[in-house]
């Protein structure tokens, strides 16, 4: 692609609501420049009580078939998580759990609505990687293999220069959250083997099969077989790939540009909070903390696999916002967050230095913003008071822990909000100062 078209496209994707977590860099000015000029909105105290019920954990005898394992279940009775430090809106979701290294159960947990379903935005990209290194090991994927972005493949936001290698797509799946480096991703694996990553540990309320852009094509109503069914919100197995297949066919007909347009006229005028669980990618709190366990204490993979997981999900945003972190108790961490049209969804898992393994998933669906990234500090007080509810209290350390360079000067409203969590970690749970 010209490296003019390249720079226009990144201004137009910056400026969709559905930023991703995919919007951070010099390109984004224009997003900033929005952002800024929307009015405040106060955020109110929101119920714990979960509107939407959670799907039933069944497993039907086709997935059973596929060597899926049986349903994990409910989340173990355990203490409610504490009431969040500052206001969120919305339904709210939250599992942070100590987890024992060997026999990968819970040492000790609390959690708020562990068992609902909540989109996952870009939090469900770490599945994407996990099995992308299977792959790898097996033999069928090599870090070298290159690719370039093309009208087929290229989805919402920033992208990838032509030519990139599946290394490089995997650092900008996680770190940048790039939504085309990660569909690129997802097809070379291939749809089915993602979702086999939630179908093997029995996660059955877990959907990771769609790439994002299929997600969008199908709330804008751009897909005949998405439109055209009543079957796919609680397909499994078989019919659930052959459905993903065919959605997934669907949204590589358009031109981005295209998509962009539809799904603004949606947002503005037929949105309901309903389709998000339709469309996107899904899992629950203790769901999503249960894959974590699992993908950071018993992945399977080989010791070459696992150094490129742990190097990639090592930059994931999070660490920084962790009072542990501020109180110099990490030892190492690995995250990936998401955001949406009123979603913003975390999770991580991080070894203390006294050798605990502490896994945390945030959720939150339906917020009063259409931009949740403002809410990051919010979310990261929530996730830090669960913290201290499990292992005790996380006290900040008076000498200044370092920083990532970006979050010193933040350029974009995305970098910002996350320079506030970080400054939340160690100020405690105070509310940002006004813009």
């Amino acid at each position: 692609m010209k490296p003019m078209n390249r720079v226009k496209m990144l201004l137009l994707g910056c400026t969709l609501p559905l930023l991703l977590l995919g919007c951070r860099d010099g390109a984004a000015k224009g997003a900033a420049q929005a952002s800024a000029a929307q009015p405040e909105v106060t955020l109110k105290p929101a119920s714990q009580t979960d509107s939407i019920p959670a799907l039933p954990p069944t497993l039907t005898a086709d997935a059973a078939s596929q060597g899926a394992a049986p349903c994990v279940g409910e989340a173990p009775a355990v203490a409610k998580a504490p009431a969040p430090p500052l206001p969120l809106s919305g339904r709210l979701g939250l599992w942070v759990a100590q987890v024992d290294p060997k026999t990968l159960k819970v040492v000790k947990a609390v959690g708020t609505n562990p068992n609902s379903v909540f989109p996952l935005a870009s939090t469900y990209k770490q599945a994407v990687l996990w099995a992308l290194l299977k792959e790898f090991d097996a033999g069928r994927i090599s870090p070298t293999e290159r690719f370039d972005v093309t009208r087929q493949n290229q989805s919402l936001g920033a992208y990838p220069f032509d030519g990139m290698t599946v290394r490089d797509l995997s650092e900008r799946m996680i770190q940048w959250s790039d939504n085309t480096a990660t569909d690129i991703l997802h097809r070379r694996v291939g749809l089915a083997r993602v979702q086999n990553i939630a179908d093997q540990l029995g996660l059955c309320q877990s959907r990771f099969i769609l790439p994002t852009r299929d997600w969008w094509v199908s709330q804008a109503g751009l897909s005949d077989t998405f439109n055209g069914t009543s079957r796919w919100a609680t397909a499994t197995g078989k019919d659930r790939e052959r459905l993903a297949a065919l959605i997934d066919s669907d949204a590589r007909k358009y031109r981005y540009d295209y998509v962009q347009r539809k799904l603004d006229d949606y947002f503005d005028h037929r949105y309901k909070p309903e389709d998000d669980l339709k469309a996107h990618n899904l899992s629950t709190p203790y769901e999503l903390g249960t894959l974590l366990t699992h993908e950071f204490l018993a992945s399977g993979l080989s010791p070459r696999a696992t150094k490129w997981q742990h190097d990639v999900m090592a930059r994931g945003f999070g660490r920084y916002a962790l009072k542990a972190e501020a109180a110099k108790n990490v030892e190492w961490f690995g995250g990936k967050g998401g955001n949406g049209w009123r979603i913003l969804t975390y999770s991580g898992y991080f070894l203390t230095k006294d050798g605990k393994r502490v896994v945390y998933a945030f959720m939150q669906h339906g917020a009063d913003e259409t931009y949740t990234m403002p809410n990051t500090r919010r979310a990261f007080a929530w996730i830090n008071a669960g913290i201290d509810a499990v292992i005790g209290e996380q006290k900040p350390k008076p000498k200044e822990s370092a920083l990532p360079d970006a979050t010193k000067n933040p350029k974009t409203p995305a970098v910002k909000a996350e320079a506030e969590a970080i400054k939340g970690a160690k100020d405690g749970a105070k509310p940002a100062p006004k813009p």
